[in-house]
């Protein structure tokens, strides 16, 4: 009878078992060579630059005096509601022959309401005296919102105290041009003058700056406002402010994160209203990318905006 030797069968075993150690091995060194961070690349921080709005000499009319409140003054939109309370007669007439006077003369509507006006107009019938003059008026926006370029009115108030003598009602558009955002003239020709005469017009600039504030239509406008960025290795760290500058709540939308053009995040942004923004900070983002040498950030929104330029934002090394 033939014997069988298994002899080798020892040497079959610790070359398998060397061969398992070797492949943990490698899985190690690769696990450490793609997930340990052996270096850092600071990207900086990257501010959004100009919008592409420029408005006419900055508000500023014929005399070189501000003709506005504040800059860039507006509602968000070219129609602005209004509601006329307790006004005899006579100044309701005035008010409501101004509103027509204005949106002839500009882009402007006004729609009368009955509740959640934008201007709200009442009427006094008790004198008012500073110094030796008879106040005919008041009037002025009583909300106001910083939306990048311009300052958003959400709401104003006039108050109508004495009936105007005129044959043009020019106390009303006085107090209405004030709760539109704008100023005193020193021209003593224009309406907008702070002692009321029946011969003082409306002025171009005053009409011409309108016109031009209200040709933006009312969409929200999101723009990435800075970015800062730092790669650890393979994993991103990231700072992105993010603010709405339009005339309009946006909609819910999503920041796509890009590594030399390859998506490597994906965050979602809720709805932002006129005005307000966002910080998102991220830790840890893995990138598999090698040698990452440009970082894009988009705000990646399917809805009309005043400038889609500014919903992108490059940092490289």
């Amino acid at each position: 009878m033939e014997e069988y030797q298994h002899e080798e069968e020892p040497k079959s075993w610790w070359k398998t078992a060397i061969s398992f150690i070797l492949v943990l091995l490698v899985i190690a060194m690769l696990v450490v060579y793609f997930f340990y961070p052996f270096d850092t690349i600071d990207f900086g921080i990257k501010s959004a630059g100009n919008t592409n709005f420029s408005l006419m000499n900055n508000s500023v009319d014929a005399n070189g005096a501000n003709e506005q409140f504040y800059d860039n003054m507006r509602y968000p939109d070219s129609t602005i509601s209004y509601r006329i309370d307790d006004c005899p007669l006579q100044k309701k007439n005035d008010m409501e022959g101004a509103l027509e006077i204005l949106s002839n003369k500009t882009l402007l509507e006004f729609q009368p309401v009955i509740i959640d006006e934008e201007i709200s107009i009442t009427c006094d019938s008790k004198n008012r005296v500073e110094g030796s003059l008879f106040i005919a008026g008041e009037g002025g926006p009583t909300n106001i919102t910083r939306a990048g370029e311009f300052n958003v009115i959400s709401h104003g108030m006039i108050l109508l105290i004495k009936e105007s003598k005129c044959e043009r009602p020019n106390v009303a558009i006085h107090e209405l041009l004030h709760a539109l955002g704008f100023e005193h003239s020193l021209n003593s020709n224009n309406i907008m003058y702070n002692i009321s005469k029946c011969d003082q017009i409306i002025g171009d600039d005053t009409i011409e700056l309108i016109n031009e504030l209200y040709t933006l239509p009312r969409y929200p406008d999101l723009a990435i406002e800075n970015v800062s960025a730092v790669m650890n290795g393979k994993f991103l760290d990231t700072n992105i402010s993010i603010r709405n500058n339009g005339f309009k709540e946006s909609g819910a939308t999503n920041i796509m994160i890009y590594a030399d053009d390859k998506l490597v995040k994906e965050v979602e942004l809720s709805s932002l209203g006129i005005g307000h923004g966002s910080i998102i900070l991220l830790e840890n983002v893995l990138v598999l990318n090698l040698n990452v040498k440009e970082l894009k950030f988009v705000i990646n929104s399917d809805f009309d905006e005043l400038d889609k330029r500014n919903n992108e934002i490059v940092l490289s090394v």
